[in-house]
């Protein structure tokens, strides 16, 4: 017998009305995607968290009384934290580093189509690490370039993409596509539980907390092909 499809619970959090209004209007299209609340500081964000008991907080970079980046830090210490997704118009380098290295499971312009707004949300709630195409190119054009912005993760050495066997590089790689475990272990022909215990090894040589760091670090400073 077939069970009904669970929505994905979302709390928004953004400090301009007019935004959580027009968020809240584009996921009302979206039947696998439920509000569940909105907050306009990260105080209110705080005591919302464990209210609403969200899947994923959509978190905007500034806000009146915390920036995103340590609410984010915040939000990802607690027990059982749900996945979040940096939901924002500042796109340079740094922050973006920054945020993922504070646990960031994904991060998006506000500038995104309509429909991709609902994709990154179900990618991001299903292990998936999800980062805007903009930022992508941004990141692999400066991997070439020998840029280095002043983050805790852009700062990692390159040496520790080399400690990664070639199968552990070929798992980041397919995770820079967006592969969640089930598509990798797939196209690896290996076990979900094999690929969970190679990243979670993969993330202690890289020295980061999550598939996302894990990606940012991978399309920075990945090997030349």
């Amino acid at each position: 017998m077939a069970t009904p499809f669970t929505p994905v619970r979302v709390l928004l959090v953004d400090d301009h009305a007019v935004v959580r209004v027009g968020i809240r209007a584009i996921l009302s299209d979206e039947p696998k995607v439920e509000v569940v609340g909105e907050a306009a500081t990260a105080a209110e964000a705080l005591r919302l968290v464990p209210q609403s008991n969200p899947d994923v907080v959509i978190l905007d970079i500034r806000l009146p009384d915390l920036s995103g980046i340590e609410l984010c830090r915040q939000v990802k210490s607690r027990p059982d934290a749900p996945k979040v997704l940096m939901l924002t118009s500042y796109g340079d380098e740094e922050t973006v580093l920054n945020s993922l290295d504070a646990g960031a499971d994904g991060y998006m312009l506000k500038d995104l189509e309509q429909a991709e707004l609902g994709t990154a949300i179900l990618a991001v709630a299903r292990g998936g690490a999800v980062i805007d195409p903009v930022i992508t190119r941004i990141l692999v054009a400066n991997s070439f370039s020998g840029r280095r912005p002043p983050s805790t993760v852009a700062a990692t050495p390159k040496g520790r993409l080399q400690m990664l066997t070639p199968q552990e590089q070929r798992v980041v790689a397919l995770l820079s596509q967006g592969k969640v475990n089930k598509e990798i272990s797939a196209e690896l022909l290996l076990t979900e539980g094999t690929v969970r215990n190679m990243l979670t090894t993969i993330y202690s040589k890289l020295e980061v907390k999550n598939r996302a760091g894990a990606v940012a670090l991978w399309l920075r400073q990945r090997p030349s092909p």
